[in-house]
């Protein structure tokens, strides 16, 4: 699934369509939202219900997201992103109940819980057999805030798209 972004009046094919999966529209409309009065006037940023800026207001936060770019706002802001996510505590596996090793169906079904386990991972869990596909056997997972990734290409995209789009719609 994602978001699907529509030019209302494009001045050229950049503008016509933009489009972000939702794992990586979240950190980009947050970017935009938190940083920028105009994208406040988005009531729903994150829904694909249709709700966008006007021609004007697309102009503006195109040209405050390539002066950003430009002046190392976006970059800065994406290490502080990346840290803190690299912070948050990992998450107990819930298909292993945080054993490492999963034994529901599913896990029988394919032979998880004998399976072999790489040399790193038995350094890791001090066992040599049971894996779990969701945790790769350490019986916790990244953060899920981590599925929500931030990246440069995409401000970059979108700004170029936001400045020819005429207005846009968020479908």
């Amino acid at each position: 699934m994602g978001m699907d972004v529509i030019g209302s009046n494009p001045a050229s094919r950049t503008g016509e369509y933009f489009r972000a999966n939702v794992w990586c529209w979240k950190p980009l409309w947050g970017y935009c939202d938190n940083n920028y009065k105009v994208a406040k006037k988005v009531s729903h940023g994150y829904s694909n219900d249709g709700d966008g800026l006007n021609e004007d207001d697309s102009k503006e936060l195109s040209e405050l997201l390539f002066r950003d770019l430009a002046n190392g706002t976006v970059a800065k802001y994406k290490i502080d992103y990346d840290l803190a996510l690299a912070e948050l505590p990992r998450q107990n596996c819930t298909y292993c109940e945080a054993t490492g090793i999963r034994t529901d169906e599913v896990g029988v079904e394919h032979g998880m819980p004998t399976k072999q386990l790489e040399p790193e991972i038995a350094i890791l869990t001090g066992r040599t057999i049971g894996w779990c596909n969701a945790c790769g056997g350490e019986g916790t997972s990244p953060h899920w805030a981590s599925n929500y990734p931030f990246h440069i290409e995409l401000v970059q995209e979108f700004a170029k798209f936001l400045k020819d789009c005429g207005g846009f719609s968020i479908h």
